[in-house]
């Protein structure tokens, strides 16, 4: 059985969208933020609530419009899942915490999913080796910072101090 359908049948124990990771999420992505910005660490991207943007969104993200807390809700469930249930698509190791499975969401709804999924954390918890694979969502193999750079309009790429603060809560997280 595909780690996809324990989950759904509830057989490893993890929850969707659970109540810790919206919290988690609310602290990175913002919590109550209900106007659609031009997010400039993702040059200009129309963002809104917990990092919704019209890449996942059902609905139009448009600079300037305001979003109920109602929509922020029901958007961010519904991406959250949808996320959730793609990052099972690629995770194999069924050994994994709710813990684990929160701090690579969290990872996947900042980066993209597929992003996450072809990480070297995930190739890491895949092959059983959990609490590298942590590390790895905040360092690189040398011990550098990785997931933690933004590339400019001009092609340098910068390092951005908020963004390994982010990968490193994930890392604690993961290794709960």
């Amino acid at each position: 059985m595909s780690l996809r359908r324990r989950i759904l049948a509830g057989a490893l124990g993890l929850v969707l969208g659970s109540g810790s990771l919206m919290a988690f999420l609310g602290t990175w992505e913002g919590e109550g933020q209900n106007v659609v910005y031009a997010d400039k660490l993702a040059r200009g991207l129309p963002t809104v609530c917990k990092g919704i943007t019209g890449h996942t969104s059902p609905y139009p993200v448009i600079v300037g419009d305001v979003w109920s807390p109602a929509r922020c809700a029901e958007v961010e469930q519904l991406v959250v899942t949808q996320g959730q249930l793609a990052l099972a698509d690629c995770l194999t190791n069924p050994a994994i915490t709710q813990d684990t499975f929160d701090a690579l969401s969290s990872h996947g709804h900042n980066v993209g999913t597929p992003n996450t999924c072809a990480s070297r954390a995930v190739g890491l918890i895949n092959a059983g080796r959990i609490a590298e694979g942590c590390r790895a969502l905040a360092f690189g193999a040398d011990g550098r910072p990785v997931w933690a750079y933004v590339t400019r309009a001009d092609g340098r790429k910068v390092f951005v101090p908020g963004l390994h603060k982010r990968r490193l809560a994930e890392m604690r997280l993961c290794l709960k």
